[in-house]
């Protein structure tokens, strides 16, 4: 038989244990990042040649867990790996209505044109690039305000858009697909597409068969993606921001947890998807911490 003090300690116990655990996931685990190295060498890839791509997804910049003096030292993390070429990923902004008290999108662009990688730096945007931006919402159109802002500090944005680059490997195609999610499925007038991307016309773009990249921003993609493109990249699903066991109870992707969070591979292609840096929607993160990618390749 329970005596009433025992099952008082208990209950004390337990609830003392999801205080404790909320706090760590509200506190602690969000604003600590990491880095998460992978290595693999994507078909095609000549041998002996190697890469290093620094990755950076979803800051959501504004955030509870981001301002822009967090932004700062994610660059330095950043350049502190020696990167060959540095990737952005989107969703450079908070994830509701923008605020009056928001820092500009000029402030966390300058922040992060003090990213350094010999080979270049390239971003594509997320959904909450183009969700918070009104114009675009209303006319259904970019530019956004966010990209607007990288292109001025001197980082490509790439929207369905292939670039090819000579580097320490060897020249590589680096192809952006435009957000898949760009327009918010409420505001979309019936018949207009729900996303910017045109996976057709980008892979148009390349004109030989130089080893190929793909950043895009939702991972849904990767589903179709040729065998073609070597290594897909991507954020958007924060690793579900919460993930037990190597599962996470909400994934935003129709594929739930197939693309949920790092190194996939599929019928010979590969993808990595990041767990990001920011928080979208709740402020917590548990099991998925934020993280920085350095991919080596070859």
């Amino acid at each position: 038989m329970l005596d009433r003090r025992r099952v008082l300690q208990t209950l004390a116990g337990l609830f003392l244990s999801s205080v404790g655990l909320g706090g760590y996931a509200f506190a602690w685990e969000p604003t600590h990042q990491g880095v998460t190295r992978y290595k693999l060498r994507p078909t095609g890839w000549p041998e002996g040649k190697r890469l290093r791509i620094a990755v950076i997804s979803d800051l959501h910049v504004g955030g509870l867990h981001m301002p822009v003096s967090r932004v700062r030292q994610i660059v330095e993390q950043t350049n502190a790996l020696k990167p060959d070429l540095t990737l952005l990923l989107g969703d450079f902004v908070a994830s509701r209505t923008r605020r009056s008290d928001d820092p500009a999108p000029a402030e966390w662009a300058a922040e992060l044109a003090r990213l350094e990688a010999p080979a270049g730096r390239f971003a594509i945007l997320g959904n909450h690039d183009w969700w918070q931006d009104e114009r675009t919402q209303r006319e259904l159109s970019g530019p956004t305000q966010s990209g607007i802002a990288l292109e001025q500090v001197g980082i490509p944005v790439l929207e369905n858009r292939a670039v090819r680059l000579e580097t320490s490997a060897g020249p590589l195609w680096i192809a952006g697909l435009g957000d898949q999610e760009a327009f918010v499925l409420r505001r979309r007038p019936r018949g207009r597409p729900y996303g910017v991307d045109d996976l057709p016309a980008t892979l148009a773009m390349v004109t030989d068969d130089a080893p190929l990249i793909l950043m895009a921003h939702e991972p849904d993609i990767f589903a179709g993606v040729p065998a073609r493109i070597g290594l897909t990249l991507s954020g958007h699903t924060h690793g579900g921001q919460v993930r037990l066991f190597g599962w996470s109870p909400i994934v935003p992707s129709r594929y739930g947890n197939r693309y949920a969070y790092g190194h996939v591979e599929e019928n010979g292609r590969d993808l990595i998807v990041s767990a990001g840096l920011g928080t979208s929607k709740l402020p917590i993160r548990l099991g998925a911490p934020p993280e920085i990618l350095l991919i080596e390749l070859g």
